[in-house]
């Protein structure tokens, strides 16, 4: 299996262990992986109603650009870089693009 593939598999895993811990049975909200694998674009997106309250909003947006996962945005307090190097994927293969590109040197990541 090539790298990128493996990224791909790796990515969806970890999205997919994040949706079964984020769903709570019996809520009216929904935990949803957005995966288009031929663009290397991949959303965890939560949605459905809270009581009366409709919820809907990105709770991932990660890419894969020129052979690194990118995580563009982490809506969460458990950071799912972390949760891609204990999937195996190396530091310096995953960019924080949350982060001004002037920072991310200094992240323990890779900068892009």
């Amino acid at each position: 299996m090539d790298k990128l593939t493996g990224y791909r598999r790796t990515v969806r895993h970890v999205l997919d262990g994040y949706a079964d811990w984020l769903a709570r049975p019996g809520s009216g909200v929904r935990y949803e992986v957005v995966f288009d694998p031929a663009l290397d674009h991949f959303e965890l997106v939560r949605f459905g109603w809270d009581g009366g309250r409709r919820v809907h909003g990105v709770m991932f947006h990660l890419d894969i650009i020129d052979g690194k996962i990118w995580v563009q945005y982490d809506g969460t307090d458990r950071p799912i870089a972390e949760e891609l190097v204990r999937a195996v994927v190396p530091k310096g293969d995953i960019v924080l693009a949350e982060y001004p590109p002037e920072v991310r040197p200094h992240t323990g990541y890779g900068s892009g």
